[in-house]
Parts: structure tokens; sequence; C-alpha cells
């Protein structure tokens, strides 16, 4: 079926333009700071893509998105951002995929009264103490997948795990947030280099260590780089990961060494509900690709922005705070709600990588955690 037709079967209305008092329609101006260049630049197009297709699905001519490269720089990041916020105009800003540079730009433009959606990246400083009344995270807060994979740890019987992930925020979030539900022991811990791609010297650790499995965090080049020296090296341990390392993009470069691993994830393509079937389909027939963990992100959080411009301006701050913090929108995930720091409250699965055709992807294979929310919004007072 082709996107016109896909458009229609949608529904236009229910991302139809907002109407107000004064009869006009409320126009909201987007900055997109995301990667698209470089190491993990597969994931910055993703949620770009993900993103612009819910905007063109809609068809709402209010809505007008400027997209700038971030080249994976904190330095670039906050550039365009101070760009976006003092030339550009913008109303709402989104995109950043990576923690440090979320903790570069969000604070800085929310305390510049600009609201922030953020389509993937989700650092604990932002979700408690530093949480805003004007930052959302319409993804996930950075532990959670990594709690969803140490609660499979213990369904799978491991006690005795060695963990690893880069040294960058996000990192660190995800072993804790494997220790946090992880009730066995650890046969090592190690945070590698950002951007590493030579493995050798961790899985000779790993093979001395005496684990009986190896969990690891190590998004986009990372993980293809890891994934393929380990199932090279011999050691025969099982692996757990989240759905960063074994997204639809990474798993087509990684290949036949990633069949049969486990993963967690809050979204897949085979979700049955009405609103992710829809989003398939169209993202293939789109781009002509299955569409990843991230450009499931980016749609939704185009949606969640859509059904707010449906029911407020961002004119009026508080209102449309409030019709942001509904998510009154059909998510991909289904059930979807924000808790009381504006993170997503969801449910977590375990996937299976396993081949259709020649194609690697992932399958449901059960639940990990239920209306799952987040470790620090009880720090979270606005």
């Amino acid at each position: 079926m082709k996107l016109k037709s896909l458009i229609l079967a949608a529904g236009l209305a229910v991302f139809g333009t907002a109407g107000f008092a004064d009869g006009h329609a409320a126009k909201v101006k987007v900055g997109m700071i995301t990667t698209l260049s470089g190491g993990g630049a597969g994931l910055g197009i993703d949620v770009r893509d993900g993103f612009m297709l819910a905007t063109k699905m809609a068809g709402n001519d209010n809505l007008e998105v400027v997209i700038e490269d971030d080249q994976r720089k904190p330095e670039i990041a906050v550039q365009l951002a101070d760009k976006m916020i003092q030339s550009e105009k913008v109303d709402v800003m989104t995109g950043i995929i990576w923690s440090n540079l979320a903790m570069a730009v969000v604070p800085a433009a929310t305390a510049q009264g600009k609201f922030y959606l953020s389509p993937n990246a989700g650092p604990s400083a932002l979700a408690g103490k530093g949480c805003h009344p004007l930052y959302f995270n319409v993804a996930w807060q950075n532990d959670n997948l990594h709690e969803a994979a140490g609660a499979y740890a213990n369904d799978a019987g491991y006690a005795n795990s060695f963990i690893l992930a880069p040294n960058y925020p996000a990192g660190q979030d995800a072993l804790t947030g494997y220790k946090r539900m992880y009730e066995g022991e650890l046969a090592g811990e190690i945070y590698t280099k950002l951007g590493q791609t030579d493995y050798a010297a961790e899985i000779a650790q790993i093979r001395a260590s005496g684990a009986d499995s190896v969990f690891f965090f190590l998004p986009g080049g990372m993980g293809i780089s890891f994934l393929k020296q380990y199932a090279g090296s011999g050691v025969d341990l099982p692996v757990i990961g989240p759905a960063f390392s074994f997204d639809q993009g990474i798993l087509q470069a990684v290949g036949e060494a990633a069949l049969g691993v486990k993963n967690t994830s809050q979204w897949n393509k085979d979700i049955d509900n009405e609103a992710n079937k829809t989003f398939v389909e169209a993202f293939q027939a789109e781009y002509g690709r299955l569409p990843s963990l991230y450009a499931s992100q980016g749609y939704d959080t185009a949606n969640l922005l859509l059904s707010a411009m449906d029911k407020a301006s961002v004119t009026d701050p508080d209102a449309f705070r409030a019709a942001l913090a509904e998510a009154d929108f059909a998510s991909v995930r289904g059930n979807f709600r924000f808790g009381s720091n504006q993170h997503p409250i969801q449910d977590f699965y375990v996937r299976e990588v396993i081949k259709e055709g020649d194609v690697f992807t992932n399958k449901i294979i059960g639940a990990s955690l239920t209306d799952h929310g987040d470790a620090y919004a009880a720090e979270c007072s606005y």
C-alpha cells in the first residue's frame, strides 16, 4: 500500500490543524538537532525519518521543521542550538541521540523558555533533580532498557554476569540500570572508551572472568565491532543487551553473529496494535527499509507534538505543556503515559534476533517489565 493511501487510512482528522478562539491556527517551529554524519549517523537518520514521516502523514501546514547535523560533537550541538533559538526563533527542540550532547543542550534550551522533546537520550540527571517543566522524554529514561535486561537475566538463571558499557552518561546509566534489577554476582565491570572499535582486551578479560553471561551496551558502530569480534573469539557465553545494540540498522552489519541473542526494548515491529501496523507499513513504503527503534521514537515524538498542537497554542506555555503531558496520541508502543517527571511509563519486552528471508530482525518472545517508570521521578520537583 502506498503512503498516500496509508495517510487516508490513518485518518488525517486525528492530527488536524488546531483551531483557537481567534480563528487562527497555532504555528509551531521545530528545531531538530541530530546526528546525520560520522559514527552513529544511522541513529539520527532514523529519528529524523520517523519524525518527518509522522508530519507528512498529518499534513499539518502549521508545523515547520528545521534540521541540522550535530556531528556527534557537543560543541557543535550547542552552537546549533544557540542559532536555532536566537536566529531561527524555534518554539520546540528535539532530535538529540547522545546523552552527553543532551546534557550540553537541554538545560540551556529549557532555561531560555523552549520546549524540548527528547526522541532518544534520557540521562538520569535530567530525570531527577535536573528535571524541567519544559522537558519531556518520549523514549525512555536511560536506565530502563538495562533494568529490563537485568530482570531478564534473573529469569534466565544467570548468576555471574560480566558487564560493560562506554564511559559517558548513557553508559553509566546502563550499568546502573542493569545492576538495579540483576540479583546475581558480577564477574567483571568495565567502562570502555566512547567510540572504541577494538575490544580484544575486553574479550580477553571476559574469557578469564568465570562469567556465565555477558551484558553489554555499545550503541551504533561500537556494538557492531564488539559483536563481530566476540563471535570470532571463541568465547561461548550467552549475550544480553538492550535494543540499542541489536536494532534494525545494526543487525544487518552484524549478521549471523547476532542470531539468537536476547535483547530488551519498549518497541518492536510486531507489537500488535493499529498505530504500529500503520507505522511499519508506511515507513517501509516511504523509505524502502524496516523501521528501527529510533525511527519509532521519532515517529511517536512527532505525533505527541501534533496532538498538543491540536489542543493548545505554543504561545501559552502552561496550556501547551498540559496538552503534551496528556500524551493523547496513539503510540506505536501501545500503552504509553508520562510519569510525574515527564518520562514514559510503559511496557518492556524481551526480543530475540532472528532471520526473515535475507533480513536480520527481532521478534518479541515475552514481557520483561510492565507499566514501568524510572527510579528518579521522586527526585523531580518543579
